[in-house]
C-alpha cells in the first residue's frame, strides 16, 4: 500500500478507537503482530503474537483494570512509507477510580494492508502509579533483555 493508504487504514482504526471500539483495529492486526513498550518501566516488553496481545495484554492486563471503555483520540496522524506514527490522547477511569489520561506516541508498521507491529511510547510514570503491572509468566510476553 501507499503513505497515503497507509495513513488511511490507521486514520480509520482511530476513528473507532475513539468510540471506544478497537475491534478494526483486531481486525487489522497480523497473526505475527507484536506490541513493543520500550523502555525499563513495569510494561516493558514486547506483546506477540497477535493472539498474546488480544488475549493476554488487551483484555487480559488491560480491560480488566479499566471501570469504563478506553477510548484513543488522535492529535495527528503522520505517515512515511510503511511507518505511521500517531499522537493521540487516550482516556479512561480505573476500576480503583484513578482518572487514566495518558498521552502516546504510537509507531506503527504496516505491511501490506495488515499491522505488523505498533511500538508504544506514553507516559510510564502514569502507567505505574495508576495500573498494575503485568503478572509473571503470561503467556505471549517477554521482558527487555
Amino acid at each position: 500500500m501507499s503513505t497515503e493508504e497507509n495513513k488511511q487504514l490507521v486514520g480509520r482504526l482511530f476513528d473507532a478507537w475513539s468510540r471506544a471500539d478497537i475491534r478494526p483495529l483486531i481486525g487489522a492486526m497480523a497473526d505475527d503482530f507484536r506490541w513493543v513498550f520500550p523502555g525499563s518501566w513495569s510494561w516493558a516488553g514486547v506483546w506477540q503474537p497477535k493472539t498474546a496481545v488480544v488475549e493476554e495484554l488487551l483484555r487480559g492486563q488491560l480491560a480488566p483494570q479499566f471501570a469504563e471503555r478506553f477510548e484513543s483520540h488522535p492529535d495527528f496522524i503522520l505517515a512515511d512509507g510503511n511507518r505511521v506514527v500517531v499522537q493521540t490522547r487516550g482516556r479512561t477511569t480505573t476500576t480503583r477510580g484513578d482518572a487514566y489520561n495518558n498521552i502516546y506516541c504510537l509507531i506503527f508498521t504496516v505491511e501490506g494492508d495488515k499491522l505488523t507491529e505498533v511500538i508504544e511510547h506514553c507516559d510510564t510514570s502514569l502507567v505505574d502509579r495508576v495500573l498494575e503491572p503485568p503478572r509473571p509468566g503470561v503467556k505471549g510476553w517477554s521482558r527487555p533483555e
